[in-house]
């Protein structure tokens, strides 16, 4: 008997010798693989195993490191498929089914990329007419990580623009992909990775800071991070804080008593609403938040059906009105709030609103514009801005509770690193927002992350398209006080000095009070119409007016431009508007402008000799309407180097 058990045992120890040969995670049924170049192929086995890959034809064999690593370059494809990838090891095999061959994508970057299909103008339409079995789409889960990961921490699943998948998409990702297969007729792969609030700075790796002159001094005096231990550190912080604020996290029994309008919340501390509530003392605070105001309704109101706004929460919400639920979202932070409270609720006197607000990751809270926070009864407005009690109700109590712009690198470590070396043709990306209180800076940030990344994937200067920031007044800002949007704008331009680089302008398709404007097909678009004819050699104009150069003669400043094919003003007012003009006071005044062939002339009776003109400067910039004959919208610029808002803000950690 000691002998079976013996022989077992070795057995069982032998089979255990080897591992299961495993690969990314970012592999899986219905994905797509670049075509028309090496396909690289890799993943984790015991040492010195023999690895065999088989797909369409080709067999390749390559033998595990002795750290257990391996990969294989299949030979380049042609667009095609369905196929089945097969990879054999000495104990298991992987077969990975309906495995297209077209073109793959990153999309990447913070919540204008995040933003999903349903929420987008005309979503109904555009999720009913989804019938792309070609396009796949498959989402990184959020995950911060203190150093370069191998492999993804979770899951990844590729599925079909189909409309019971397509909603969840990345809008600018889908509506990019729709208009290249419906060009080129080929598979189209969508790798979306991105963060909602992120900076730039935590999207690059921890070696390039390292060779930056403008950054090496911050990170020298940053140690290697350990999650694990930052957020301890965190999750102690925030424990003295809840406990000086509000005693401690109170029990579910009483949490679910913060609906009911009886509630006495006299000693709740109290926030400003709409506004993140990161910026109010709840710093790195991911969990669930209860927030509650008290209003008057009129007598003659009482009972009559009305309508709650709450502008945009993130990420999930539910409200109550006097302990009833009039609505709910669920992981839709860009999404405005708009819940109709069924008649019989309202009461004369005092009434109660009470939101249940959970925060994933990044900023949490109501936020958004202040005249979209608002009750209306039979045409009357109740404005729901300012003052709200609240309490905290719960801590999310894993490495989540570190802020993915805690420290640099960590979307780099955990999003972007163990997708590298997956073939791709390039990749789009939408985000600035975060960045544009050191815009100045992000002339050398931005450029940076995309050289890093290029360096990183080993395929040289692949395409890398961006979205240049769309209309926001963030700040009221423009030339007379300054505006850091236009600035961020400025140095999102000046990184078209990359080699294969492209912008896509959306000046005039932003919402002067929506962070998160919903029209994300045009946006789509206008990127695709780059990679057509930069990548697939379409001859078709892809930008609108550039600024090229600037002359004086007179009283009238001469402004030249490329992509000037029969330039024009849109709108109905026949002239162009947007434009500014200084002297040698530097004072910008409203400019006159009128096309002559590819130039615009700008004066005004006012300024003699002109020094310097501006277009479109300034946080809101949808005052401008100089378009070329393609209906591409002119790019934001100034000709003057006069020093901005932002020029002093640097990162520090």
């Amino acid at each position: 008997m000691k002998k079976v058990l013996l022989t077992l045992v070795a057995v069982v120890s032998m089979i255990a010798s080897f591992a299961i040969v495993r690969l990314p995670t970012i592999f899986g049924n219905q994905m797509v693989l670049q075509r028309n170049q090496a396909i690289p192929i890799w993943g984790w086995a015991d040492k010195n195993e023999k690895i065999t890959v088989e797909f369409n034809m080709q067999k390749k064999t390559v033998k595990a490191g002795k750290d257990g690593k391996w990969r294989v370059n299949l030979d380049a494809e042609n667009a095609g498929g369905p196929y089945t990838l097969t990879v054999k090891g000495k104990k298991n095999t992987i077969t990975i089914n309906d495995v297209l061959v077209g073109e793959v994508w990153i999309c990447s970057g913070q919540s204008n990329m995040e933003f999903h299909v349903d929420g987008v103008y005309d979503a109904e339409n555009a999720i009913k007419n989804a019938n792309y079995p070609q396009i796949r789409h498959v989402e990184v889960k959020k995950d911060v990580a203190g150093s370069p990961r191998e492999d993804l921490a979770f899951s990844a699943v590729w599925k079909t623009a189909v409309p019971e998948n397509v909603k969840d998409f990345t809008a600018v990702g889908y509506f990019f992909a729709e208009k290249l297969y419906n060009e080129l007729k080929v598979p189209i792969g969508l790798i979306h990775t991105s963060w909602g609030g992120t900076d730039v700075e935590t999207w690059t790796s921890r070696g390039a800071f390292e060779n930056s002159p403008e950054f090496k001094d911050m990170i020298r005096n940053l140690p290697s991070t350990n999650i694990d231990s930052m957020a301890d550190a965190k999750r102690k912080k925030l424990d003295v804080l809840i406990k000086d604020l509000q005693g401690g996290i109170p029990e579910p029994s009483t949490v679910a008593t913060w609906k009911e309008s009886a509630y006495d919340d006299s000693k709740w501390p109290q926030m400003n609403v709409p506004e993140f509530w990161e910026t109010q003392g709840l710093l790195d605070l991911d969990g669930v938040v209860w927030l509650r105001k008290t209003i008057e309704i009129a007598p003659e109101d009482a009972g009559k059906a009305a309508q709650i706004e709450l502008a945009q929460i993130d990420d999930s919400d539910d409200t109550y009105v006097n302990g009833t639920k009039v609505g709910s979202t669920i992981n839709k932070h860009a999404q405005s709030r708009i819940y109709n409270i069924p008649a019989g609720i309202l009461k004369a006197g005092k009434n109660v609103i009470a939101v249940r607000v959970e925060d994933t990751g990044g900023n949490g809270g109501i936020y958004g514009d202040a005249k979209f926070v608002k009750l209306t009864v039979d045409g009357k407005v109740i404005s729901l801005a300012g003052s709200w009690k609240y309490q905290v109700a719960s801590v999310v109590r894993n490495t989540g509770s570190v802020n993915p712009n805690s420290y640099p690198t960590l979307l780099y470590n955990a999003m972007i690193n163990p997708l590298i070396p997956y073939g791709i043709r390039g990749a789009i990306w939408y985000q600035g927002e975060s960045n544009a209180g050191r815009a100045y800076q992000y002339r050398t940030a931005f450029p940076l992350m995309i050289t890093d990344w290029r360096q990183h994937w080993g395929q040289g200067n692949f395409p890398f398209y961006f979205v240049q920031l769309a209309t926001f007044n963030a700040n009221n800002g423009n030339s007379q006080k300054g505006s850091s949007w236009a600035e961020l704008r400025e140095a999102q331009a000046m990184t078209l000095s990359l080699p294969n680089t492209g912008m896509a302008v959306t000046t005039d398709i932003g919402d002067a009070v929506d962070i998160h404007p919903r029209n994300k097909q045009d946006v789509g678009k206008r990127l695709a119409a780059i990679a057509l004819h930069d990548v697939y050699n379409q001859n078709n104009e892809f930008s609108g007016p550039l600024y090229q150069s600037f002359k004086v003669e007179g009283n009238k400043a001469i402004i030249s431009f490329t992509h000037a094919n029969e330039l024009w003003a849109k709108d109905n007012y026949g002239y162009l508007k947007g434009f500014e003009i200084a002297g040698a006071d530097k004072k910008f005044r409203y400019a006159k402008a009128t096309i002559n062939g590819n130039q615009v002339i700008v004066y005004q009776d006012g300024v003699a000799t002109p020094v310097a003109v501006r277009y479109n400067w300034a946080d809101n910039a949808s005052d401008g309407n100089l378009y070329n004959k393609e209906g591409f919208p002119a790019a934001p610029f100034r000709t003057d180097n006069w020093k901005g808002i932002t020029e002093a803000a640097k990162y520090r950690k």
